[in-house]
């Protein structure tokens, strides 16, 4: 009998043994590709609901303006990678009715994060985005200034476009987190 098994089946089990073989023999010599093991490390990350101090300030009739923001930056090496975005929202009318009701997009942001700099709970994250509504532009030069906290922690948009803008922004709900100790 096993010799019937073995002439029906041999090349089978030889075919699984030579399998076998190379794959234990590959897992302790094959050289790991060069960077793969790295491990990017966590600088900052956040999100949530901002406030723009000062709305749209005197010109606009100080209508508010409510962000939605989100971002993370780590490091990698020396290279730092992270993405920004923020979406600007307003109400359509300063007062009455639909006022406390931000449906208009006024500025949305979506950028590369290229450069952090860390300082105890403030992150300076810095990159290129491609900005619509107020500030439009592609590949707009932008810094993103972050204290660490929750609701009550202060952020800074700057963005470089033809118009540079600057909106000092609190955050209403989420949190900011920046990570000095990496």
């Amino acid at each position: 009998m096993w010799k019937s098994l073995r002439n029906s089946h041999g090349w089978l089990l030889v075919g699984a043994g030579v399998v076998l073989v190379v794959g234990v023999f590959l897992t302790f010599v094959a050289q790991p590709v060069k960077g793969a093991t790295r491990t990017a490390v966590v600088l900052a990350r956040g999100g949530g609901t901002t406030m723009i101090e000062g709305g749209t300030g005197k010109t606009g009739g100080f209508i508010p303006v409510l962000t939605t923001v989100a971002f993370h930056a780590e490091v990698a090496g020396a290279t730092v990678t992270g993405a920004f975005e923020c979406l600007a929202r307003a109400p359509q009318t300063s007062t009455g009715p639909g006022s406390a009701q931000f449906t208009t997009n006024v500025m949305y942001v979506t950028g590369q994060i290229k450069t952090a700099r860390i300082n105890r709970d403030r992150a300076t994250l810095s990159g290129t985005a491609n900005i619509t509504g107020l500030g439009a532009g592609v590949d707009v030069p932008f810094t993103f200034v972050v204290r660490k906290g929750g609701p009550g922690a202060a952020a800074v948009l700057t963005t470089e476009g033809l118009t540079p803008l600057v909106f000092d922004e609190v955050l209403l709900e989420g949190s900011f987190d920046v990570f000095s100790d990496k």
